[in-house]
């Protein structure tokens, strides 16, 4: 049979694939395997759990990241959630066959200091933050079965220097750090606009400041290029924050030439949003180097536990805003076909669910 020449758009040279009905040839040579996992909230519009995890399972997913859920009493943050309905959700996870990657935790985007500075962002007394907030994260993770939490660096003053506040930030995130080691749970930074971690340099500042071992940095290329980036940014900011990477968050996104920077994003106004095989991003790139990277990052996760190195679909791509996004079930299947097209063409292995799967879970 003649292999037949189809190019992935955004990727620097065509992809020579093997097409038999339909179905692609997995390159056997592959060694280094990541975990998919993904944000489940984005798929199903009602949010409600067994519509969530049936996209999951349909998909051939076995994890996901827990963000936005109705176990029927309406769409609850998952910091919401009480008792009961974690325990349903959790006799949901078992009958589905689906695990639990990581608590998405809006943990950090609260503001840095007491100060009316236009946003809707709440302040909330740190050490009450501490012993509430942080505290549920925790226990919401050991209640999961997972090890990671989802987190971010605080919101300074807008309009303010982010370098200005950067060593309360630090304080505030260290002790962050601190209480998740003494349970043996992993807070994980992601980098996001407008926050005092909003580019690679930053993040990986905190990181060294901060230094615990159970604080990982999330990497995610969107959150950067918003910021009226550029490809050779997103993947500069990559590198650096790669000294103290736990895992990544995958969305792409267009850049918008018509839009001027103005120091603070408007998560709210953003609509650019595409799978990692046609956006600006430079995934290609990333990934390519992850892959030689993944078993040095393997050491590091597995002293806590942790099963692999997870890439975390997040994609946005009908909408996207400050506490979450919206994909669809058909976006988040585009996406995940997406990502999965990059990873064949750089040589990144993953499993997705297959008859070996069903019949662990007919037994």
């Amino acid at each position: 049979m003649n292999p037949e020449i189809v190019p992935i758009c955004g990727m620097e040279t065509p992809v020579c694939i093997i097409r038999t009905f339909n179905f692609l040839i997995p390159d056997t040579t592959m060694s280094n395997q990541i975990i998919l996992t993904g944000f489940a909230d984005e798929g199903p519009v009602s949010k409600q759990a067994a519509e969530q995890l049936s996209m999951l399972a349909g998909l051939g997913l076995s994890y996901y990241s827990i963000r936005f859920v109705d176990m029927g009493s309406g769409v609850k943050n998952v910091m919401k959630l009480d008792d009961d309905e974690v325990s349903r959700l959790k006799a949901l996870h078992n009958n589905f066959g689906i695990k639990v990657s990581s608590v998405g935790s809006p943990i950090g985007k609260v503001k840095l200091l007491d100060i009316d500075d236009g946003t809707r962002n709440a302040y909330i007394p740190f050490e009450q933050y501490l012993a509430e907030d942080v505290q549920r994260a925790i226990d919401l993770t050991h209640a999961f079965e997972s090890k990671l939490i989802r987190g971010f660096s605080f919101y300074p003053p807008k309009g303010s220097d982010p370098k200005v506040h950067f060593s309360k930030a630090v304080d505030q995130i260290g002790k962050i750090a601190e209480k998740c080691g003494s349970e043996n749970v992993i807070f994980g930074l992601e980098v996001e606009a407008n926050l005092i971690g909003h580019d690679g340099a930053s993040m990986a500042a905190i990181y060294e400041q901060v230094n615990h071992p159970n604080m990982f940095l999330i990497y995610d290329g969107a959150n950067i290029l918003v910021q009226h980036g550029s490809r050779e940014n997103t993947v500069a900011d990559y590198f650096a924050m790669k000294p103290g990477l736990g895992w990544l968050h995958i969305k792409d996104y267009k850049v918008d030439d018509s839009l001027q920077w103005k120091g603070h994003v408007d998560e709210d106004m953003l609509k650019n949003f595409l799978p990692a095989d046609i956006g600006d991003c430079g995934h290609e790139e990333i990934l390519r180097d992850l892959r030689d990277f993944i078993p040095e990052l393997e050491q590091r996760l597995e002293p806590h536990g942790i099963p692999g190195v997870f890439l975390d679909l997040e994609p946005h791509l009908k909408g996207g805003g400050q506490f979450g996004g919206f994909s669809g079930p058909d976006g988040f299947g585009v996406a995940l076909r997406g990502l999965c097209n990059v990873l064949d063409y750089v040589g990144i292995d993953y499993h997705l669910r297959d008859y070996s799967d069903i019949k662990k879970l007919k037994s």
